[in-house]
């Protein structure tokens, strides 16, 4: 604990829904929800707006469907968020060079460390200085918590929001934190929060009056020390400037349970693409890959493959990945799949394409049932029938999908967005970040002057509104 409120947490408020409401002027004020789309698709974020009608993230998408009927829905953008991301992490570097990102709307900061601030005053006016920068170049709101510790400093956050600072004088902690409930402390979800209830304790107060040693005897030494200590507002984690990544992998959950053992192997092929191309973006290679099958009765299993070798050849990862799956029961159907590689390192080793061809997994993993969620080209590594059955689905789609909230351009109109589509025809409406609300228009699924289109940057735009 520090004697002075120098940690500082960002938390961005509700930030895919944010930046489309920035990104979508239409949306401004209303009710936006980010997230899987489909019959199984699961809530990423809701803007403040839907939370009012009981919206929540990790909320399947129907059930938000069903208690905000008149939200946008829309899929997420994530190369949009991580470059707004990029912005926002680029302003905290500026505060210190302690800075540790949790997430992309979300990091830690050491002021002290940075020099900009020793006091409470100070480190107040850096907290407020920080929420105005990030409004001007990005038009977004950030919540700040200041504290002695990071504990402290994110339940201060937690507690600013939405748009809003706290700060934590060192001193006042327990008399903080005492009515609180349990569930604000890190670590305590709902299976402790239930067993703690049972118990009679609620509040953080009532956890720190129940003492050490009935905490150790109610949920063991290791998680029993740690509620005490935090019940006390004691924290002595450092802030950590890098977060080293120990695995990157991608999954996909389906609308429909798969059951043709074609189609099931070209995913996988499809999902270890998607991975390389994740793991080469982080800078890193990995040696051990990971297949993640979830059934029709939601029991998961999980194999690896651990290579000689660090690799990023996605003609390794997916060799490795179809050898593992031939050794999957996917009869009765899957619901979710997932590629990833674990054991990274930033370097390669350039001739595992032998081993990937001729060797039995070195690691193969027991099968284990296991708990998740969604998080969120098979190319010359499928077979010649794999190839087949890719085409003939694809020739027996429709020409194009428009998912609600994708980008687009049309030759004529210039930039807009999907509002949806269905019965042949796609809605698009042509704003653009900073401008006013912009027209609605139809077009046919087909129409050959609409196309695909990256996002137009948000960084900005704040300032282009104010001079406009």
């Amino acid at each position: 604990m520090r004697a002075a409120p120098t940690i500082l947490h960002l938390d961005m408020d509700a930030f895919y829904a944010s930046v489309e409401q920035a990104a979508k002027p239409s949306l401004r004020g209303k009710a936006v929800i980010v997230g899987g789309l489909g019959p199984r698709g699961v809530v990423a974020t809701a803007s403040y707006e839907a939370r009012r009608f009981g919206v929540h993230s990790a909320m399947p998408t129907a059930q938000a469907r069903r208690l905000c009927p008149n939200g946008a829905y829309l899929i997420p953008r994530f190369s949009l968020y991580k470059e707004v991301s990029e912005t926002v992490m680029g302003l905290l570097r500026e505060l210190s060079p302690l800075v540790e990102p949790l997430s992309l709307d979300e990091a830690f900061v050491d002021l002290e460390a940075g020099g900009r601030a020793f006091d409470a005053e100070s480190a107040r006016a850096t907290g407020e200085r920080l929420r105005a920068d990030i409004a001007a170049l990005t038009g977004l709101s950030g919540s700040v918590g200041l504290a002695g510790s990071k504990m402290l400093a994110k339940v201060a956050s937690e507690e600013a929001k939405p748009a809003g600072l706290l700060l934590i004088e060192p001193g006042t902690e327990r008399e903080l934190l005492a009515p609180m409930s349990v569930r604000t402390l890190p670590g305590v979800g709902p299976a402790t929060g239930e067993h703690l209830r049972r118990a009679g304790i609620t509040t953080v107060g009532e956890l720190a009056e129940a003492g050490e040693d009935e905490l150790v005897r109610m949920v063991g030494r290791a998680h029993g020390v740690g509620l005490y200590r935090m019940a006390l507002g004691l924290d002595d984690r450092p802030v950590v400037a890098e977060r080293d990544a120990k695995s990157v992998s991608v999954e996909d959950t389906f609308d429909v349970d798969i059951h043709d053992r074609v189609r099931i192997r070209g995913e996988v092929q499809r999902l270890a693409d998607r991975c390389v191309g994740r793991l080469r973006a982080s800078g890193h290679s990995g040696r051990t890959i990971v297949l993640k099958v979830r059934r029709y009765d939601f029991s998961t299993l999980t194999r690896s493959e651990t290579l000689r070798g660090p690799t990023d050849d996605p003609a390794v990862v997916r060799e490795a990945a179809a050898r593992l799956l031939e050794g999957v029961d996917t009869t009765g159907g899957v619901r979710l799949l997932g590629v990833g590689v674990t054991g990274l390192a930033d370097y390669t080793q350039e001739d595992l394409f032998a081993q990937a061809l001729g060797t039995d997994a070195d690691g193969a993993g027991e099968a284990q049932e296991a708990e998740g969620a969604p998080e969120a080209a098979a190319g010359a590594a499928m077979g010649e029938p794999a190839r087949e059955a890719a085409v003939a689905e694809q020739e027996a789609a429709p020409a194009r999908h428009w998912a609600a909230g994708s980008d687009v351009r049309h030759a004529v109109y210039g930039p807009g967005w999907v509002q949806g589509s269905g019965v042949g025809r796609v809605t698009v409406r042509f704003e653009r970040p900073g401008s006013p609300p912009g027209r609605v228009r139809t077009f046919l699924l087909d129409d050959p002057e609409l196309e695909t289109a990256d996002p137009l940057p948000l960084v900005g735009t704040a300032d282009r509104e104010q001079t406009a």
